[in-house]
């Protein structure tokens, strides 16, 4: 299996008056050809720097200053801009946060849909676009009729399909869907999500869904990398991470969400806050919430190190922790 993305110690801070906000620091990953990866964590724990910095849409106060993220072997971080323009949409899509609101709302939304094909491809005739997007209408499961629409003319599960359609209208290797369920109920949630893994698996896509919400996650993942504090703690398939979590805060997040299946449980929150990444400490940056941190956790930074075949952690005591999750069920 080839990959398609492969991100090295990638490194982006932001240059701030306070100094520099290390929201990426080492981040390391692999995305093979039609393989789909969960980026978990909570908020402003650098999964969407993450992926801007793929995008290399980062803002203006934010720099990558270390690592490579080869895309298609390519390392698109030495890239210039105009370089990047042809790999965006075409090689690398995304779909982001709070989607419903980034279509234009004066055009129609077929129109800009089509005018991301002609930007690409400028082969393609105007009525040859505009059958593919309609194309794409019937992939996302909206009617073709409705391309003539304008944004306000679209419920919220209506234009969240459209955005993706918007994403598929280049044919991209890969596709980053950072929240693309934020903001609609939990019933379009769960259409919306199946529709897009029908999709990537339809298409053979490669996919990245970066959340906050694990349960969400494993509905579409076939491994999930969770994130804190500008770092991935634990990496592996999605069954492993949910079968035998080797890391403090991966039992953490999966504690904090309901379950519809056994016995009722009280939910476990995680107490404390991240720490600053203005300042962040040279030992384990999850000490001061962990309840199994010891002498060693506030002294270091763990290694990230695979602990059996293709699962990564980053703590000192992954098999004991084990045990006593086991232990406490």
């Amino acid at each position: 299996m080839s990959a398609v993305l492969e991100v090295k110690d990638l490194k982006m801070y932001y240059s701030t008056k306070q100094g520099m906000v290390k929201a990426a620091d080492g981040i390391s990953f692999t995305v093979n050809q039609g393989e789909s990866m969960g980026l978990v964590g909570e908020s402003g724990c650098g999964k969407t720097s993450v992926s801007m910095s793929i995008m290399r849409l980062l803002a203006e106060n934010a720099k990558i200053v270390g690592g490579q993220i080869l895309f298609k072997g390519q390392d698109i971080v030495k890239l210039k801009e105009e370089e990047m323009n042809k790999i965006r949409w075409a090689g690398i899509a995304m779909i982001f946060q709070a989607a419903m609101n980034s279509l234009n709302p004066v055009y129609r939304v077929g129109d800009q849909i089509i005018e991301a094909i002609l930007a690409h491809e400028p082969d393609v005739t105007f009525e040859e676009a505009r059958e593919r997007v309609a194309e794409l209408y019937k992939l996302v499961g909206l009617d073709p009729k409705r391309m003539d629409n304008y944004p306000h003319e679209y419920s919220g599960g209506m234009k969240q399909r459209a955005v993706i359609a918007m994403s598929l209208a280049c044919n991209p290797d890969l596709i980053i869907a950072d929240e693309p369920t934020t903001a609609l109920d939990v019933i379009v949630q769960d259409m919306i999500l199946k529709e897009l893994s029908k999709i990537q698996k339809k298409l053979n896509m490669s996919m990245i869904y970066i959340s906050h919400d694990i349960a969400v996650i494993a509905e579409v993942a076939e491994k999930i990398a969770i994130m804190y504090s500008g770092k991935i703690v634990e990496l592996s398939d999605a069954v492993t991470i949910f079968k035998k979590p080797a890391h403090p805060y991966t039992v953490g997040l999966m504690s904090s969400f309901p379950s519809i299946h056994g016995e009722k449980k009280k939910l476990v929150t995680i107490p404390g806050e991240p720490p600053n990444l203005l300042n962040a400490p040279d030992h384990c940056r999850f000490a001061p919430r962990c309840p199994f941190a010891t002498k060693e956790c506030w002294e270091k930074t763990p290694p990230y190190e695979e602990i059996e075949p293709n699962h990564y952690v980053a703590c000192f005591h992954p098999q004991n922790l084990r045990k006593q999750v086991s232990i406490n069920g």
